[in-house]
């Protein structure tokens, strides 16, 4: 068999495949971090403007996914490029190995989780495995080669029979392989790590909850509750280590532990947050009975000081997201270090140990995960994480409703047909919900299920008549104030999608 480009190609391309399947494999063993959640981490540090709003516009709750393989797919191709530096010597194709084991060292030391021990032996355990690859599928291509350490020639080693059909086939299978091995790593990867609970089942009051099948729970479990966050994984941050600092423009610096807030004065609140990338129908929102310390009450111990403008929290990576002051003052006086969801501790996907919860203002300014500092700031002095990259700086939740009922293309039978969804202003509330069937008949006001709270969203339902045939239906939301969501349709970017929800469907 003789050696060409795509055989060369092929060996480094199995290589990284195997390299990649096995640096993932030993990382969830060992409980360290993921190379690939690594590297993505580099990537969405460098993303531009826009990026984040077109991965979720495409993918949703599956943008980490997303993300995850095309940081796969870029590292096999990496290793196709390393297979034709290896043509022409092979000790090339394994120094690229070894660069790129010390790239996924200090990438996975970026991560304040990362243990020193645990990122060196999975680096160095993948870039093993990729060499080992490379060198043995190598010595099978019919080519004189350069042995590591020697600039004399040895002699191929071709296996007796094999083909280049064979050679592909055989090289196909071990980036199949690794391919299996990086998926099976991530999977032991979450689910080694703690992940949230089915939620338990919060008794509420007659008719704040409608019995309707297929209608979104006006409390949504943990386990189905949206995630949307930069982290690829699923921290796992010691609640006996963890610290929150409050500093900045205050008169003292307060520095608690987890077990100081447990001691503090507990509060519930049913609060629905929302992420400023849901479209409008969009599902990146929820409903839930967060408990934790007043967030007013800790600002009130380290003394603010009058001139601070800006609330600054920071997650354990570096993450940033900040609100001006004042909304503490008014529609967000409600705002929590949330310790618990659904009266479960707060699940590692959502935050553990501590998070903030702001009424009223989208995640990306205020609901800081992973929380470990709160500094007081002037709105001026500095850009949390996204405003640098295009979102606004102030970002109060827009007046949304959305259709669940009946569903997108779906069939009915013809006549009486409940319409039904759920709308949301947190902290101005809903007043009033109607929908109007293809586009001519009379707005229909709905009923409206007993707010929990201003601050949680609220179902509505309605029965209209529809006669067989294709139709279509619209809903709009007015909120506490009087004020009636726009049909003007506008992107997520820069501050929250704005315009009707509208669905098809057949009634027959």
């Amino acid at each position: 068999m003789t050696d060409s480009r795509v055989t060369w190609a092929a060996c480094g391309l199995a290589a990284a495949a195997v390299a990649i399947g096995v640096g993932e494999i030993v990382a969830a063993l060992m409980g360290g971090q993921s190379i690939i959640a690594a590297v993505g981490a580099l990537v969405i540090s460098l993303q531009p403007p826009g990026a984040k709003d077109l991965m979720v516009a495409l993918f949703g709750e599956n943008d980490k996914l997303a993300l995850e393989v095309a940081v796969a797919i870029g590292g096999i191709l990496v290793g196709g490029l390393l297979g034709l530096l290896a043509r022409r010597n092979r000790q090339f194709g394994i120094a690229g190995f070894m660069g790129f084991g010390v790239v996924a060292f200090l990438l996975l030391q970026r991560d304040p989780l990362a243990g020193m021990l645990e990122s060196a032996i999975s680096a160095s355990s993948a870039v093993l495995a990729g060499v080992g690859v490379l060198y043995w599928l190598s010595a099978s291509l019919n080519r004189p080669m350069a042995p590591v350490g020697s600039g004399a020639a040895e002699p191929a080693r071709a296996p007796v029979g094999m083909g280049r059909r064979g050679f592909l086939a055989l090289a196909g299978t071990f980036v199949a392989v690794g391919g299996v091995l990086a998926i099976v790593g991530r999977y032991l990867g979450s689910f080694m790590a703690p992940v949230a609970g089915p939620g338990v089942q919060i008794p509420t009051q007659t008719g704040t909850n409608f019995a309707i099948a297929g209608l979104t729970p006006i409390v949504v479990p943990n386990d189905v509750f949206y995630r949307i966050d930069t982290r690829l994984d699923v921290p796992e941050v010691d609640a006996e280590t963890w610290r929150l600092r409050v500093h900045g423009m205050v008169d003292q610096e307060v520095t608690l532990t987890y077990a100081d807030l447990q001691q503090m004065a507990m509060e519930e609140r049913f609060v629905t947050i929302a992420c400023v990338s849901n479209e409008v129908g969009g599902r990146l929102v929820g409903n839930a009975l967060w408990t934790g310390v007043r967030l007013t009450s800790v600002l009130e111990s380290a003394g603010v000081k009058p001139e601070a403008t800006q609330l600054v929290g920071r997650s354990f990576d570096g993450w940033t997201a900040g609100f001006p002051t004042a909304h503490l003052a008014g529609a967000g006086k409600d705002a929590l270090i949330a310790l618990s969801m659904n009266r479960e501790p707060l699940p590692a996907a959502h935050g553990f140990p501590a998070r903030l919860i702001v009424p009223g203002l989208y995640g990306y300014v205020s609901a800081t995960k992973w929380i470990t500092e709160i500094e007081l700031t002037t709105l001026e002095a500095f850009d949390a994480y996204w405003v640098p990259l295009g979102w606004s700086k102030q970002a109060p939740i827009l007046t949304q409703s959305r259709i669940d009922l009946p569903r997108r293309s779906g069939r009915v039978a013809a006549g009486q047909v409940e319409v039904a969804g759920v709308a949301w202003a947190p902290t101005r509330g809903i007043s009033r919900v109607e929908v109007q069937l293809d586009g001519v008949e009379p707005w229909r006001q709905a009923e409206l299920s007993v707010p929990l709270s201003t601050a949680a969203w609220v179902q509505w339902r309605v029965v209209v008549d529809a006669a067989a045939g294709a139709h279509t239906l619209e809903v709009r939301a007015t909120d506490g104030t009087g004020e009636t969501q726009t049909s003007d349709r506008t992107p997520p970017a820069p501050d929250g999608a704005r315009g009707y929800h509208g669905i098809s469907f057949a009634a027959e």
